[in-house]
């Protein structure tokens, strides 16, 4: 069963960007094709390969750029946001804290509230991010005992050096939560390439088999020992947004203190509570350095 946790903690500067022409420009992250032989994998070693990667990450740091984009079908439009400097710590079973670095000045700003809350902001649609869908994207889940994967073949789509679209054949395990009535739910789709037999997609429904995540993972690099993608893609289609994250650095299992996922109000600063009556949004001066956790 999915683990979950009502205690995320998140410092978040989506909210308080200002929305002026200098932070925008147009980015659109695409995979290159890339030939090479297709390697063979049966389900049980493919979900092997999901539950030993999640096994061997128990906690990560990382310095990233973060591209930021907002709106679609339903806003009308699209704004993409200019990419900035943050930082990422992740611990299970279920603690994410994420910094960005605002542009020019260099001041961090945040929100935080129960991962439980749901504000729906049509308008400011970042204000709907919550740590728990970072975070379930940011480290795939091992498939637990009350979980049936099924593998179904399937193809990616890819694109050559002239930007047109190539196919070609993948694997996909289709994930199927039970549920206390004994009836199945679409829970996760987990996409891998046959070139590496690496996930390279996944996607996340609701209860209701609502497509609410669909994370893109690319330029995979050895950290630590550890296979990992440097560049994730999130989509957030309900809500109309993506984030996307370039990793420059990371440590893998590193220890981290609970200190490190606290967030300290600054003196005269007002904080964002999801859920409460303020909409007073916190700056905090910081240097780059100061944010390193």
């Amino acid at each position: 069963m999915r683990r979950t946790s009502s205690f995320w903690k998140l410092a978040l500067f989506f909210a308080t960007l200002p929305l002026t022409g200098c932070l925008f420009h147009t980015h659109r992250v695409e995979e290159s094709y890339f030939k090479g032989p297709l390697k063979q994998a049966t389900q049980a070693q493919l979900v092997n390969i999901i539950n030993q990667q999640a096994e061997k990450i128990q906690s990560l740091q990382a310095t990233v750029d973060i591209d930021t984009s907002i709106g679609g079908a339903k806003k009308g439009q699209v704004t993409d946001y200019k990419e900035i400097r943050g930082y990422v710590l992740a611990r299970k079973p279920a603690m994410l804290h994420m910094i960005g670095l605002l542009p020019i000045v260099r001041t961090t700003g945040f929100v935080i509230g129960s991962n439980e809350v749901e504000t729906r902001n049509s308008e400011h649609p970042i204000e709907n991010i919550r740590p728990k869908d970072i975070y379930e994207a940011l480290l795939i889940e091992p498939i637990t005992d009350g979980e049936i994967p099924v593998l179904e073949n399937g193809v990616l789509v890819f694109h050559d050096s002239k930007g047109r679209p190539v196919m070609q054949d993948d694997y996909e395990i289709i994930v199927i939560r039970m549920q206390g009535n004994n009836q199945g739910i679409l829970s996760r789709k987990i996409v891998f390439s046959r070139l590496d037999l690496l996930p390279h997609e996944q996607y996340i429904y609701d209860d209701k088999g609502n497509l609410v995540t669909d994370a893109h993972y690319a330029n995979y690099n050895l950290y630590d020992g550890v296979d990992f993608p440097s560049r994730i893609e999130i989509v957030r289609p309900q809500e109309e947004y993506n984030i996307t994250l370039n990793i420059l650095k990371m440590q893998i299992n590193k220890p981290l203190t609970d200190d490190q996922f606290a967030l300290q109000q600054p003196p005269g600063a007002e904080v964002v509570h999801l859920g409460g009556g303020s909409s007073h949004a916190a700056i905090e001066p910081a240097s780059e350095d100061a944010s390193k956790q």
